[in-house]
């Protein structure tokens, strides 16, 4: 089996990243920023829907904001607006074609008032199926296949119902060979989760833990990274520029391959007047990057950070 990707045939063998546009070797996927957000709805499962929003206004919005980042020298974006809170894969195929910016959209559910009703009492079985069934078919009907699993946990502990998404998030990754990206409060949290991805036979690497960086304890965040998951430090910002370029280096000196930057910006609130305070998606790699060396990171940290292991940990692997 093979896939013609811009002109170029590309083995079904060869590990791709599945984009809004159609499946990109990953090793093409130049430089990412692996947490970012076009729209968010937070008006919760029951009411989020897209006659919410102009998705005109959306793009134009958006557009310069995705020009920016891609004269800024990033290449893709993942996006992590999941199901129920705005995702529109339509909207990103539209704006990945007008920026040149590649950009990758997601199953799976989220947490709280973002998770359906029918959600809240479904099976480990049913979810993966419905995330299965989308990884196959396409999103929502067009087609658009999702290049990850995002999910939620709480705690410490981990509730029942959020142990189930993440056990169906487990089973969805190994049927289909699809990362998880996993908003997560904690280290604890983080840990708790990756007891139950591989309790269902999934390897902890294709487990990326979004907030890393929120956890106030360093050692967390080394102990979830010598389990194999990867750690997401993606709430970096410029009012936190220094600090946030010393946690990372301190995690690179650990555990560099297992560590992944973004800075969780963006995005059109559907509600507020014009979207809201749209926060720029280019700072990260305008500014932060030369922070990383005054912080004392060896010159290859960035294309590290940036492209190698990106690439690797939202590879699509073969599913059964």
């Amino acid at each position: 089996m093979t896939w013609l990707l811009a002109g170029c045939m590309v083995a079904a063998a060869e590990p791709v990243v599945w984009t809004v546009t159609g499946p990109v070797p990953a090793a093409r996927l130049g430089r990412v920023l692996v947490h970012e957000h076009v729209l968010v709805d937070f008006g919760g499962a029951d009411v989020a829907t897209p006659e919410r929003y102009d998705a005109d206004e959306v793009y134009r919005i958006a557009l310069p904001h995705l020009e920016a980042v891609k004269r800024a020298g990033i290449d893709t974006l993942v996006e992590c607006t999941p199901k129920h809170l705005g995702r529109d894969p339509v909207l990103l195929r539209r704006l990945s074609e007008a920026s040149g910016v590649r950009l990758v959209t997601n199953t799976g559910l989220y947490q709280g008032k973002y998770l359906p009703e029918w959600a809240r009492t479904a099976t480990v079985e049913q979810l993966a199926a419905d995330w299965t069934k989308e990884a196959r078919e396409g999103l929502d009907g067009t087609g658009i296949r999702p290049g990850f699993i995002k999910i939620a946990v709480d705690g410490p502990p981990i509730s029942e119902l959020q142990q189930r998404i993440v056990r169906a998030a487990a089973r969805t990754a190994l049927a289909n060979g699809l990362p998880i990206t996993m908003h997560c409060p904690s280290g604890r949290s983080a840990l708790q989760a990756v007891d139950l991805v591989e309790a269902e036979g999934l390897p902890a690497s294709r487990l990326i833990v979004a907030h890393s960086d929120a956890e106030p304890d360093p050692e967390l965040h080394y102990a979830v990274a010598a389990r194999g998951a990867w750690l997401s430090y993606d709430g970096i910002r410029a009012e936190a520029a220094e600090a946030k370029a010393k946690l990372v280096a301190a995690a690179y000196a650990r555990h560099p391959e297992r560590l992944l930057i973004s800075q969780d910006a963006g995005w059109y609130h559907v509600g507020e007047p014009g979207g809201g305070q749209f926060v720029p998606l280019d700072w990260l790699p305008r500014e932060f990057t030369g922070k990383l060396a005054a912080a004392g990171l060896p010159a290859e940290a960035v294309e590290r950070l940036l492209v190698t292991n990106p690439a690797a940990a939202l590879q699509t692997t073969e599913g059964k």
